[in-house]
Order: C-alpha cells, then structure tokens, then sequence
C-alpha cells in the first residue's frame, strides 16, 4: 500500500508539473502571439508617411491641420482639454512623433491587458490567471476599437487605462478620483463612473473625480475659450466633431436614432429618454455586481454605458465591450462560449461579415457594436459568485470514443464528440461567419482568365481522352426541351443552400449528436474546397470560347466582356474545382441515406445529389470533373471527422461518474440515451 502510494503521489506530483510546463509554453506562444500581432499594427500605421501622418493629427500648426483653432474644420473630434494637452506635441518631428505616439498606444494596449486581467474577481483558476492577460491583449490588438485608436490625436486608450489604474491599482481614494477625472476630462462621457463609484461606496473618490473634472474643463476654457465654447455649447458636448452625427463611426444612442432618419426635437427628446434609462438601469446592474465582487465586470458595464449614452460614442472608444467578457453567462458549460465570441465577433470584424447585406437589416448592421454595448450593460444576465453555477456549470455529455472499424485506419482522436445540443447562438454566428469567410476567400482565389481557360481546355482534354465529354451534348439537349431547361435552371438556382441548410436545422432540433458530425464533415470538405480554388482557377464551361456552350442560366455571354449576371459581384466565376454545387449536394445525399429511417426518404436523398450533377451539366456551369472532384472533397470531410473524432455511433460518457464498474466511464441517464440512441 505505501508503495501504491508513493507512487500515486509521484505520478499526482509528475502530473502537476507536466501541467504547468504546459501552461508556461502556452503562455509564452500566446504572449509571442500578441507581440506579433502588436508589430503588425505598427507596421500598418507606421506605413503612412510621415507628412501624411502628421496632417492627418488635425492640431493647429501641423501640416494640413486646423490653421488656428481645433474646431475650425470639424476634423478634431476631442475634447478642449485634450486639444490642450496634445497642442505641444506638434513641435516634434513628424517621424519620432508618428513611431512614439504608435509605440505608446500599443504599450497602453498591453497595460490595460495586465490590469483586467489580474482583476478577475477570486477565484480564479490557474490557467486563466496565467492566460487571460495575453489572451486579452492578443484579442484587444486585433479589435477595430484598437485598430482605429492607433490613428492620430486619438486618446481612446489612454482614458480606460486611467480608469483601471484608479479602480484596481492606485491606493488612496483622492488618487483614484483624479485619475478617473482626468479619464472623463478626455472624454466626457467617462464622467459616468462618479456615480457609479457614489453607489458602491466609494464617496470621497467620487468627489475627487467630479472636482477633477470640474478643474480641468475650466482650465481648458481659461486657456482655449473660444474652443471650449465650440465644442460644450455649439456643439453639445462635441456633437457633429470628428464626422457626421449620423455616421457608422458614432456608435451611440444618438447616432443610431439619426440613421433610422429621426430628427429634430423629437429625436433629442427621445435620445435623452433613452440615455437617461440606459445610464440609470447600467449603473444599478454595475453597482450590484460590484458588491458581488465582481469588480472589473462593474467598471466594463458602466464604460458600455457611458459610450452608448454620449452624443459621439466612437468605435475607437468601445474597448470597455472587450472587458465585458470577465462576466459569466450561462448554467451549462456548453453555454459558456457563447459571450465572450459573440463579444469577440462584434469587436473584430465588419459588420458585413456578421450579417448578409439585406435592407431589412441594416438597422441592426450598422449597430453591432453599440448593439454589443448596450447588451454589455443592460441585457446579458451574468451569473453573480453566489450562482450554484459559477464555479461548476452543468458538465457536457460525451460519446465514448469506440474502436477503429478498419484496422489500418488509426484513429487520431483530435476532438471529444459532444452528444448534447449546442447552443444555437453560437451555431448561427459560426455558421455564419464561417460562411462570410468562405465567401471573402472564395472571391480572393487567383482569377486569371487566361489561367483559367488553360485549365478549362486541359480538363476538357482529359474528359475526352477518358470518353466522359458529355457536356456539351446534354447542354444542346436540354436546351431543345424548353420545360426541362427550365426545370435544370430551376434546381440549379433553388436547392444548392435551401437542402443543406434545411439538413442542418432538422439535426439540430432532432439529432444533436448527428448534427456535429454532419456540420463538422461538411466544413472540412468546404475547406478542402476553398484549397482547390486558389491552386486551380477553373473556367466552367459556359465560359470557355470557341466550344459553343449554351448558358442557360445567365444567359448570352459576350466572353470578350463577360457579364456574369448578378453573382459577379459576389462570386469568382473561376471557382470551379471541385464543385461545391455537387459537393454539397452528395454530402445531403449520404447524410440522408445514413439518417433517415424511412425508405422514401433515402430514395429523395439519393436523388439530390443525381439530379444536382444532371443540372450542373446540362446548364453548362461545370464539367464532369468538377463533380468528381466535389465527391472527393466531400469524402475526405467525412473521413477527416472520422479520424480525428471517432465513428459516428458512441457510447456516452459524463464525466466523474462510472458505468460497469470500469472508472471514467459514466452510467448514461435516460434523456441522454435516448437523445444518443436518436442518430443511430
């Protein structure tokens, strides 16, 4: 027994380390990773040239920037005081000035990331207290609230880091108060915290915030009356500065009231309503969570808030959303991504890549960050420390991996299968960014015309050497019979996104362990996909001269000036190899046949896929190969999947519990038996 205990312990003690040599060489990646990616905003902001960059600062007495005051054009959109405290810096040099004024932003950057992340409220687990700090700021160097900050005279950064630096880090309450005053002096709406610092306590911090404030906002009109003037009265607080109220770049209450087109009185009304309610209700939720110990959670939600409720809230000033991810959402475990990537989503890429360009929704794609504010502050129910949640959510159910079918297929279990139902937030904003890139890729890959009409007449050579040069006969064919035409021009347009979407959202609601494996198949064959395109661009028949296609769908082609129809705008044309029309539609098939549990159905399964190759020929937008290059893809998505998580059909396993008496393996419960027993 002594011995099994030694060498328990030695292996428990060999386990530790192994663990945290781990963590410390991710730690180091990730830490690399942020440098890296640091090095490469200042590259992109240190390419403007010097000249430029130094015109673009809008100071008086710099090149191309306001000749006597900071309002004279409207460019400079910060406050008297900032003006006051930027002014000397025009005496320098355009190149020092452009390479230190880039280098201090990137090193607030990275503060702001130490800060928050030694904030979390206790406790906190060694991996996030070891990770979260180069997570954060990895993640705050590639948001656009960073990307747009690095820009000249902007002083986004700077005030939340006054501000982490006066909750967390300076002692002393008169301290803390004049940094958050100096933070509000720079923008306004900062002001914000006093109250908030007011209803948790902290009274005389408060005080020194508002009495800071006061100070320099009088200072500032002592030493720059007439711009005082024009930016608090003329222009309320800074109003139509820096850019049109109503543009995208004013990420507030009021800039979205004006993009729906309201103006006037009303408007202004409605925008003070609306302000008055958001700040109220924020700062009830920032002060309960305070006094839950969630501090930093407190200090995110209430700068959410103070950017939504300004007149000008700009997209540079949003970095108080990225700190919003300290909050806990969500009893499962499963749930518990869904924040912070939505959060990361939001703050990272284009608006256009979250939402299709539909006219109905623009109101909502024009507004993502506000949007992702106002849910920061008013809207997401994150879990207090008292929650029986917080600490242990409601563990994940996981198939049990099973042997290889064939012996010399190894298995290389790269992801653990999960039987429940994921979260259909998530599903959507993966699916759908995942989608928006595919897209973005797709439309990059090389289209050479020449490259790829080369590559058209070889794959034409081989299908003729191989007796399969069978389009243009069924292309002439199909376009005698007018009803069939048609019917090919019908299905080729219709069903390539409808059946596939329909499979997924049917698995979803009834198969939850299928619907992992059929997504995860279908985007690696999209993947694979995508790596065709770029090494192969290919001209699809309809597209290649002096062969004498028909193209039925888009019509008489002039292939000196090809007009494509309506998807040249959004399609590479020479995307072709493999073919994802066929490719998608056989990866429909084989999960219908293997799902489906009704002889009818398999038939309609099997059909699809059929019919899709019959239409992609004879409406000349492919070659045979295409599609044998399609099936190719698709098989290795379903093969990839198999290798790196296992067959389809698992057993259960719940982590802690047992089952047969074997340790590690869980007594399946009746709800997940029969939610697993669903997909086979």
């Amino acid at each position: 027994m002594a011995n099994a205990a030694e060498h328990s312990g030695a292996n428990g003690h060999a386990g530790v380390i192994g663990g945290t040599s781990r963590l410390g060489a991710a730690r180091l990646l990730l830490w690399a990773l942020a440098g890296v990616l640091a090095v490469r905003q200042a590259t992109v902001v240190l390419r403007v040239p010097p000249g430029e960059w130094l015109s673009d600062f809008h100071m008086p007495g710099s090149p191309g920037g306001l000749p006597a005051a900071l309002y004279d054009t409207g460019q400079f959109n910060g406050t008297p005081f900032a003006g006051l405290v930027l002014k000397p810096l025009v005496g320098f040099a355009a190149p020092p000035l452009e390479v230190g004024w880039t280098c201090v932003t990137l090193l607030f950057v990275a503060a702001i990331g130490l800060v928050a992340a030694r904030s979390l409220p206790d406790p906190v687990p060694r991996r996030t207290a070891l990770l979260a700090a180069p997570v954060l700021v990895a993640l705050m160097m590639v948001s656009l609230p960073v990307r747009e900050a690095s820009s000249p005279g902007q002083t986004a950064v700077l005030p939340v880091l006054l501000v982490l630096l006066a909750v967390f880090r300076v002692p002393g309450e008169r301290p803390s108060g004049f940094l958050i005053g100096l933070a509000a002096a720079l923008q306004p709406a900062l002001l914000l915290f006093a109250p908030m610092l007011w209803l948790t306590g902290r009274r005389p911090t408060a005080r020194a915030a508002a009495v800071t404030f006061a100070g320099a906002t009088a200072l500032s009109f002592a030493a720059l009356p007439r711009d005082s003037w024009t930016y608090w009265v003329e222009h309320l607080a800074g109003t139509g500065l820096g850019g049109a109220p109503d543009s995208l770049s004013n990420q507030s209450v009021h800039g979205a009231l004006l993009r729906l087109g309201l103006t006037g009185p009303g408007e202004i009304l409605l925008y003070v309503a609306l302000a008055a309610g958001i700040a109220w209700f924020a700062l009830s939720r920032a002060a309960r969570y305070a006094r839950d110990g969630q501090l930093l959670l407190a200090v995110a939600i209430t700068g959410c808030a103070a950017v939504a409720v300004s007149p000008t809230g700009w997209r540079h000033q949003l970095l108080w959303v990225l700190l919003a991810v300290a909050g806990k959402v969500g009893k499962r475990a499963a749930d518990r991504p869904v924040w912070p990537v939505a959060v990361v989503l939001a703050m990272t890429l284009p608006s256009d890549v979250l939402l299709p360009n539909l006219a109905a929704l623009a109101p909502v794609r024009d507004n993502v960050p506000l949007l992702a504010a106002l849910a920061a502050a008013c809207v997401v129910p994150f879990l207090k420390r008292s929650s029986p949640y917080w600490r242990e959510p409601v563990p994940t159910a996981y198939g049990r991996p099973a042997a290889a079918r064939w012996s010399r297929v190894p298995l290389l279990p790269f992801w653990r299968r999960v039987l429940s139902r994921p979260n259909l937030l998530l599903e959507l904003l993966l699916i759908r960014v995942g989608y928006s890139l595919y897209s973005h890729i797709r439309a990059a890959a090389p289209t050479s015309r020449s490259v790829a009409e080369a590559n058209g007449s070889q794959i034409h050579g081989i299908e003729q050497a191989l007796g399969i040069d069978i389009e243009r006969a069924v292309n002439h064919a199909v376009v005698k019979m007018p009803w069939l035409e048609g019917f090919f021009n019908f299905y080729y347009t219709s069903f390539h996104f409808v059946v596939p979407l329909t499979i997924l959202a049917a698995l979803y609601w009834r198969r939850p362990g299928d619907y992992r494996w059929a997504r995860a198949s279908l985007g690696l064959a999209t993947v694979l996909a995508l790596i065709g395109f770029w090494l192969y661009p290919l001209a699809p028949p309809r597209l290649m001269p002096d062969l004498g296609f028909i193209d039925t769908v888009h019509g008489v082609q002039d292939l000196a000036h090809p007009q494509y129809g309506a998807m040249t705008a959004i399609s590479n044309q020479y995307a072709a190899m493999p073919s994802l029309h066929f490719g998608w539609s056989l990866w429909c098939g084989i999960v219908i046949v293997t799902l489906a549990p009704k002889a009818w159905q398999k038939l309609l399964g099997a059909l699809h896929p059929l019919i899709t190759v019959c239409a992609i020929v004879a409406t000349a937008n492919h070659w045979v190969l295409d599609a044998v290059g399609g099936a190719v893809v698709v098989s290795a998505g379903f093969g990839l999947v198999y290798v790196l998580s296992g067959p389809r059909r698992l057993s259960v396993t719940l982590p802690g519990q047992r089952r047969g008496g074997v340790a590690g393996e869980a007594e399946p419960e009746p709800e997940l038996v029969r939610v697993a027993g669903r997909g086979r």
